[in-house]
């Protein structure tokens, strides 16, 4: 008789899993294991996390649902690096099966636990699960990792088939599950959080939460490509911290975009362009580890001279810069833990090019509000908005607030909801209250704008000095 572990960290499904089923294909009893890794909690200064919340809430779905089918999740809460070998020693496994997490971080951690697991003649296996290509999977004809994404897009699709789309079937091993005496999990205040406002926003956890947003997208996605532009409109997904804690599986999102496109819907052909996108900041990670130190992808742009006013940098992170589109957005990321994407890059364009803030601080608090965060994407995204990235935008390219604001929330619904200061303003004059065409209409004065800013800085203006900035400043190769 051969037992296994199967050790979960950001794939917490028991459908379409890799590592479970390669577990349970080959062992006559399987294990599953959760740790709340105190290496990753301590690090996390607010005490009030959603994603704390949402996996804890993931996580006790999980260990109910693997109750339901004759097993259990462990849960333990401690230093992973420590947890994982104990416990495989306790229940005496032949070996760990776990899916790969690609950031420096954890490849460093599973190593650890692969070194202590061999001093007791026990292995740690690993998995690709959590992305379609990894690693060197999908390179140039040189051999070389790709930099810019489209040709890596077209290769991407080129070599994608029904083989790298097709599901794990774990639901047939599932007999195979150990049985386990259930063990009651710790509560979220033991872990040493707090509840947040996830449950307020109605924010659907867990398997069946992941499910529901999927079926309900599927509805929407012939949409998509235009939709997803406009952020008081319904039009994205919201997957992306189901993808981030792996309540759903990649594959299964990418097998009905791929079949959807390949039937000519432009909606589901955009939204795979937008899976694969994860997929490229994973490879790129993979190839750039010096990343997670904050290094820019272009090393020339790697000490540009940033002016890092912090209160410009306050007023941008509580939402009160006095451009309203910008507000909105932060006031929705720090009220939310969510950010619509059109409004990540407009607020990071901002950020770096208005305000002329290094776009490492803007990464910093992402990473610490996000929900949804993931360092490859997190970081892929900031460095392309600040023109220091792969297949960066040019540095000359610079998002004006205000038309971004007249295009993609022309009635401004979302500001009002966000900005309900700006709510009397008719849909002309919300997308800059502080324009001199409306000053004149002495909107402040006549209390039309009640306790909102006027603009910290003027956007050509700072322009002119964010080209300087990165024409004069370009450190050469």
């Amino acid at each position: 008789m051969s037992n296994a572990l199967v050790w979960l960290r950001r794939d917490l499904r028991d459908d379409d899993h890799a590592a479970l089923y390669h577990a349970l294909k080959r062992h006559t009893q399987v294990f599953v294991a959760f740790v709340f890794d105190t290496d990753i909690l301590d690090a996390l200064s607010d005490k009030q996390d959603r994603r704390l919340e949402f996996i804890w809430e993931s996580v006790h779905a999980l260990k109910q649902t693997l109750q339901a089918q004759g097993g259990d999740l462990i849960v333990r809460h401690g230093r992973a690096q420590e947890q994982i070998p104990a416990l495989a020693q306790t229940l005496n496994v032949a070996a760990v099966y776990a899916n790969k997490d690609y950031e420096p971080v954890a490849i460093a951690r599973d190593d650890v636990v692969a070194q202590a697991l061999l001093k007791t003649g026990q292995t740690l296996h690993l998995f690709k699960d959590q992305v379609l290509f990894e690693q060197d999977e999908v390179l140039t004809q040189t051999g070389k990792p790709y930099g810019v994404f489209t040709p890596y897009k077209n290769a991407h699709l080129a070599k994608l088939n029904a083989f790298y789309l097709k599901a794990y079937p774990v639901k047939k091993y599932l007999k195979h599950l150990a049985p386990v005496a259930p063990e009651p999990m710790p509560a979220l205040e033991l872990l040493g959080f707090a509840r947040t406002n996830l449950a307020a926003l109605r924010v659907p956890t867990g398997m069946a939460g992941a499910q529901q947003l999927f079926d309900d997208f599927l509805q929407r996605i012939d949409h998509y490509h235009d939709a997803r532009n406009y952020p008081a409109v319904k039009g994205v997904s919201y997957l992306s911290v189901h993808l981030r804690f792996g309540t759903i599986s990649i594959r299964q999102l990418a097998h009905a975009a791929w079949q959807l496109s390949l039937a000519g819907n432009a909606g589901a052909a955009t939204w795979l362009s937008e899976l694969i996108w994860r997929d490229f900041y994973f490879q790129i990670l993979f190839h750039r580890q010096d990343l997670q130190q904050g290094r820019s992808y272009k090393p020339e742009y790697e000490a540009l001279p940033f002016s890092n006013d912090a209160d410009w940098f306050a007023a941008w992170c509580e939402g009160r810069t006095g451009f309203p589109i910008v507000d909105a957005a932060m006031r929705q990321l720090n009220q939310t833990g969510y950010m619509h994407n059109r409004l990540r890059m407009v607020v990071a364009s901002f950020l770096v090019k208005d305000l002329l803030v290094d776009w490492r601080w803007g990464e910093r608090y992402f990473a610490e509000k996000l929900i949804d965060f993931d360092f490859a994407a997190n970081n892929g995204g900031w460095q392309w908005a600040a023109s220091t990235g792969c297949d960066a935008q040019p540095y000359f390219r610079i998002f004006n607030p205000q038309a971004q604001s007249e295009k993609f929330d022309p009635q401004g619904r979302f500001i009002r909801k966000y900005v309900p200061e700006l709510s009397g303003l008719d849909d002309q004059q919300i997308h800059a209250p502080w324009a001199e065409k409306f000053r004149k209409k002495g909107l402040f004065d006549k209390g039309l704008v009640l306790d909102y800013p006027v603009a910290v800085v003027d956007h050509a203006q700072q322009r002119e000095l964010a080209l300087w900035l990165y024409k004069n400043n370009v450190k050469q190769r």
